[in-house]
């Protein structure tokens, strides 16, 4: 059956299903969402769902046979996602896909933020990855200059500026007309994280 965001199959509905009916009382459904989502570390978990759970920031889904709660953060990170159960010998295999998780798609409602971290991760820490290096959205400030932090074997190496200049920020303001400026976080102009010797 499919919701808005995840598909659960018959299958890992059903086993779902048997594995929270082991569990103690106070076990009251499933939940699904994403740790670091729109990284390269994203994960897309699945987690009992106790009394004790802070739920308030998550959706509570009703049509399967057991309450789904989707963590609301997580939403645009789960869409399309899959989860399915293949029985086996050992006992079976849970598999979760979920291709957005680590670059979610972007809608035309998607705020700067999540636009400007779509083009970092589909299109500019692809190519950094090869030298070791990646570079992630610190904040946006003033609603047209975008923060960001150079990580891995970026950091440090002479040439960042040069990426920063040539690479990230030519891409970033030909695809995102919004933003006038990027800079990096020890850029002395961005007061907060600058370097100072």
């Amino acid at each position: 059956m499919t919701v808005k965001y995840i598909t659960i199959s018959k299958s890992a509905e059903l086993y779902l299903l048997e594995l929270l009916e082991k569990q103690d009382k106070d076990t009251i459904g499933i939940k699904v969402f994403v740790s670091e989502p729109g990284t390269p570390n994203a994960e897309t978990c699945i987690a009992y769902c106790k009394e004790e759970d802070d739920i308030s920031g998550f959706e509570l889904i009703t049509i399967y046979k057991f309450p789904l709660y989707l963590e609301e953060k997580s939403l645009l990170f789960i869409e399309d996602a899959k989860v399915d159960y293949s029985p086996d010998k050992f006992g079976g295999t849970l598999t979760i896909k979920a291709p957005n998780a680590k670059v979610p798609q972007v809608n035309e409602n998607a705020s700067l933020e999540e636009r400007i971290n779509y083009v970092l991760y589909s299109e500019i820490n692809p190519s950094l990855a090869a030298h070791g290096g990646e570079v992630s959205l610190i904040e946006v400030v003033n609603e047209e200059t975008a923060v960001l932090q150079f990580g891995g074997g970026c950091q440090g190496c002479g040439m960042v500026d040069l990426t920063l200049k040539d690479g990230v920020e030519k891409s970033l303001l030909e695809q995102i007309s919004e933003l006038k400026k990027v800079i990096d976080v020890t850029d002395h102009s961005y007061r907060e994280n600058a370097y100072y010797k």
